[in-house]
């Protein structure tokens, strides 16, 4: 039996994996726990995010990728070994060749980390490519196509915003502000406003259920606990969207800036095919509540968010795997 040739996602809040063939077959959480003492790893996905913040002194839940880049190599290589064994897809005395993302402005170093944990997970071969481009072909868009197509892929820890035509990025910029930071930014906006500790699986609950980034386009209100900053006793609060939307204002705004400047830079004739064609939001970020309409306000283009926005990438690498063996050598590290 042959081994698949694979695509991976690999994200700093969750790892997809597509399998040729078969689709996606892995959706799980960038995140490992492992015990301090040992250095054992204990759990990988799903179980170990369900540990974030509810563990005790001797282990600890690991997110072992941050902006997008490894931050522990050792770590993301258990991880990644364990996602594709849970797959399964090796071959008999084959290994499968691996075509993995990433953001455009990594560094030839953070490039090489990448590839050395995906060989000493399993990899035969690996490619590399541009998180972004992979993101617009995965929401279907034909950028191979001598005419202008915008993607923003905000994903958990970077986003990448870019231009593409001919099959290739004109102008992008990549950005650590993403799903992590708006987490964050609730977390301390909690924290200043009602001398309240929460957990960031409360911030993400807060950001799914209550928040918006476009003034009055939703009115929610969600009851959370955590832990008194001055009693040190458990106590709940009820949060509504509007305290949200103003905790979210800047870090989202570094996201429009962002995407202003790309433009700026992008030449005439393309930025006459965005106005025709909008901008395509993918990612995870993507599903933030207002965050097209936002969009669409401030660059005076029609933003759309992709179908599936979280799954882009990982359906990109798909496509991306049917044609392989064209991809240009440079690709390979």
């Amino acid at each position: 039996m042959f081994a698949r040739d694979i695509g991976i996602d690999l994200g700093t809040a969750n790892v997809l994996i597509h399998v040729k063939g078969k689709g996606i077959v892995l959706n799980e959480p960038s995140v490992v726990a492992m015990d301090r003492n040992t250095g054992k790893v204990l759990e990988v996905g799903e179980e170990a995010r369900r540990m974030v913040g509810r563990t005790p002194g001797n282990i600890e839940a690991i997110r072992p990728l941050k902006d997008g880049v490894i931050a522990d190599f050792d770590v993301t290589e258990a991880m990644l070994k364990h996602f594709i064994n849970k797959i399964n897809v090796r071959g008999f005395l084959s290994k499968p060749r691996m075509l993995i993302c990433c953001p455009t402005n990594i560094t030839k170093v953070e490039q090489k980390a990448i590839k050395e944990a995906a060989e000493k997970s399993g990899g035969k071969r690996v490619f590399l490519e541009e998180e972004p481009k992979v993101a617009a072909i995965g929401a279907g868009m034909d950028i191979f196509q001598p005419s202008g197509n915008m993607v923003v892929d905000i994903g958990g820890g970077t986003t990448d915003v870019a231009v593409l035509s001919m099959g290739d990025i004109v102008t992008a910029s990549s950005i650590k502000m993403a799903g992590d930071k708006f987490d964050h930014e609730i977390l301390q906006y909690i924290k200043k406003q009602y001398k309240l500790l929460i957990g960031e699986r409360t911030a993400e609950d807060i950001k799914v259920n209550v928040a918006t980034v476009f003034p009055d386009s939703r009115n929610e209100e969600i009851d959370i606990r955590g832990r008194d900053m001055v009693s040190g006793l458990p106590r709940t609060i009820t949060v509504y969207t509007k305290e949200i939307e103003t905790a979210l204002t800047e870090a989202v705004s570094v996201i429009v800036q962002s995407a202003k400047q790309v433009l700026e830079r992008t030449p005439p004739e393309l930025s006459a095919d965005i106005i025709d064609r909008g901008i395509i939001l993918t990612g995870g970020g993507a599903m933030l509540h207002g965050i097209d309409q936002l969009l669409a306000e401030e660059l005076k283009v029609p933003v759309l968010v992709a179908e599936e926005p979280m799954n882009c990438v990982a359906k990109g690498t798909g496509i991306m795997l049917e044609n392989i063996d064209k991809l240009p050598k440079t690709n390979i590290v």
